[in-house]
């Protein structure tokens, strides 16, 4: 996990992480800011490392820091210390708006690297994709708001689902029924509702996302896109409150945080 927060954190990143695999690394989403740089350091990695991007949606806390992935790379590129090609996979209203706001934004020669080494690329509600070595299949969570695709990656006879950041609905049920981990925003404890207006935003609590595991009989949850008024000890309230609700196994990481998924 490189980020854990929603969008008005402070005190942690936006929610964003890798997934990889034996030396091969996708980044789904990449926060709001040149703070992906960091991360991505931090957590072990280096660019040049990373050759496959999935962006959910065009919300600033998940789509800016794209621009400084691409802007490093570019260089890197330019330079030639960067090996190989970078794919940024996304539906059709946020590939055309990453290629709008790098060609406004970089330099000439780093978006001049778009088309040649970086490759946008479209996808559409049920494609599939073979990323870092397995199948990835794409689905539109139906979202009232913004346009947002999630997706399963399948690997070693097991699915990993990726909700976005709204909770997991009726119509992406099939996707994510009997998985083995499921991914699935938590903007607050449901406790803490009135405080925090999750609906408001179109977001789940904590025991609203517990529930939704439970009845798609989800084998291990992943809590993230968070609040960030306590997070020396996020992870022992969020927990105690999604235990009341799910019997998997619960999973409340911090930033840099790193989960074997087996």
């Amino acid at each position: 996990m490189l980020g854990t927060g929603n969008a008005l954190v402070t005190e942690c990143y936006n929610t964003c992480f890798i997934l990889s695999d034996r030396g091969r690394n996708l980044l789904v989403d990449t926060g709001g800011g040149n703070t992906i740089l960091s991360r991505i350091k931090h957590a072990g990695f280096s660019l040049d490392e990373i050759h496959d991007v999935f962006i959910s949606h065009s919300h600033i806390d998940h789509l800016l820091g794209l621009i400084w992935v691409i802007r490093i790379s570019a260089q890197m590129m330019n330079k030639s210390t960067f090996n190989g090609d970078i794919n940024i996979y996304s539906h059709d209203d946020v590939i055309p708006l990453i290629d709008d706001l790098a060609g406004k934004l970089l330099l000439p020669y780093q978006y001049g690297f778009i088309g040649k080494r970086i490759h946008l690329i479209t996808v559409s509600h049920n494609d599939t994709a073979d990323i870092i070595g397995h199948e990835v299949r794409f689905f539109d969570i139906n979202s009232p708001r913004t346009k947002q695709f999630g997706f399963v990656m399948t690997f070693d006879g097991k699915r990993l689902v990726f909700c976005g950041d709204e909770p997991c609905r009726k119509s992406s049920r099939p996707y994510a029924e009997n998985c083995d981990w499921l991914t699935h925003e938590a903007f607050c404890l449901y406790s803490e509702a009135e405080r925090f207006s999750p609906y408001e935003k179109n977001h789940s609590t904590v025991k609203d996302a517990c529930e939704t595991a439970q009845s798609l009989n989800a084998k291990n949850l992943i809590l993230y896109h968070t609040e960030d008024s306590d997070l020396p000890h996020r992870k022992e309230r969020y927990t105690a409150e999604a235990k009341q609700y799910f019997n998997g196994n619960i999973f409340v990481p911090d930033d840099l945080e790193t989960i074997e998924l087996n």
